[in-house]
């Protein structure tokens, strides 16, 4: 059995993790750190997880968390780095985090305003060649959820050579569990059921770099994005609709067997026939990722659209696929793509 701590365990991303790993054959759950909550019963925060309610949640020290075979790191932004370093390099080490997914350092001061942590193996196994990657690793960097969600509907497109990586525009709405617990006056359900708002306007949101990187990895050289993101009334879930101009002499046929070619081996990745759109409904839950794509021929743009679970494909189920990897494991063991309906 592979013994496996869970650092930030009170939170979404970190009660997650723990969720799919009760599934996980493998899998034995050792320490449950956290801040604030230290000294508390798990039930108290995450009642659903009824195999460890009465688990007591400890102090995230790097004392508690030695001597575990992989310990995931559930934490606020910034604080990763400090406890990491502080692991041994024979430790499968887990940033759910954003503070190793970037390369550039000007990138990471720009958006986040602290000093950067340094560069991790990024944790998106579909990226060309990042298998390889991951399976050599023994720190591993998971992506945002909407990089996650944006890649994954541009990516055959750019590798593909039907968009150039220029002019995209990503519009996606997510639910509120992506701001994590912190209580907010604009998730508060008052403010939140029944409306819909956009937020990080303008290139403000911090993952935007991020999605930048991924695309100049998938060979653009040039690349810009416009991102905008919207917060709707839902608690988990993202739906990312991207759109770029064509290269020319691309027709639909041809962009419907680049994405046809890209994702028919891929285990936890869908185009959905042709006329199905996504719903993140469909996917809630789950590990999967449904896709569909078309042409807009009056202005000759691709039009992507994704849908994945933020907490699980976009944070802990896409952690423990890259888990899986680095371990040499079968990828997809203790995932599922079934999600929950209605």
């Amino acid at each position: 059995m592979i013994s496996v701590a869970v650092a930030g365990c009170t939170g979404y991303a970190g009660g997650e993790v723990l969720r799919l790993l009760l599934g996980h054959p493998q899998v034995s759950i050792g320490a449950l750190t956290a801040h604030s909550n230290a000294g508390s019963r798990l039930g108290l925060h995450h009642p659903h997880l009824v195999p460890l309610a009465d688990r007591e949640v400890i102090a995230t020290t790097a004392e508690n968390l030695s001597g575990h075979d992989v310990v995931f790191l559930a934490l606020p932004h910034g604080a990763s780095g400090e406890i990491a370093a502080q692991l041994g390099d024979d430790v499968l080490v887990i940033d759910a985090g954003a503070d190793h997914r970037l390369s550039s350092s000007d990138d990471w001061e720009a958006f986040y305003h602290s000093p950067h942590a340094g560069t991790w193996p990024y944790g998106l196994p579909e990226l060309p060649g990042q298998r390889e990657v991951l399976a050599e690793t023994r720190r591993v960097a998971v992506p945002g959820c909407y990089p996650t969600t944006a890649t994954l509907a541009f990516m055959p497109a750019v590798a593909g050579g039907l968009i150039d990586g220029h002019d995209i525009t990503v519009a996606a709405a997510s639910g509120s569990s992506g701001a994590g617990k912190s209580p907010k006056p604009n998730l508060l359900g008052a403010e939140l059921f029944g409306s819909a708002s956009a937020y990080g306007v303008g290139g403000m949101h911090r993952h935007t770099p991020e999605m930048l990187q991924n695309l100049r990895v998938l060979g653009a050289t040039a690349p810009s994005i416009s991102f905008t993101p919207m917060l709707v009334p839902m608690s988990r879930g993202i739906l990312a609709i991207v759109t770029a101009p064509l290269n020319p002499g691309i027709d639909i046929a041809r962009v419907r067997a680049t994405y046809e070619q890209a994702y028919a081996d891929e285990p936890f990745v869908h185009l959905l026939p042709e006329g199905q759109w996504p719903m993140s409904q469909s996917v809630i839950g789950s590990n999967a990722v449904q896709v569909q794509v078309t042409v807009d021929a009056s202005v000759n743009r691709l039009v992507a659209v994704a849908t994945l679970d933020n907490l699980t494909k976009g944070t802990a189920g896409g952690a423990i696929q890259s888990m899986n990897i680095a371990l040499g494991l079968d990828e997809t063991t203790g995932l599922t793509t079934v999600g929950v309906a209605p």
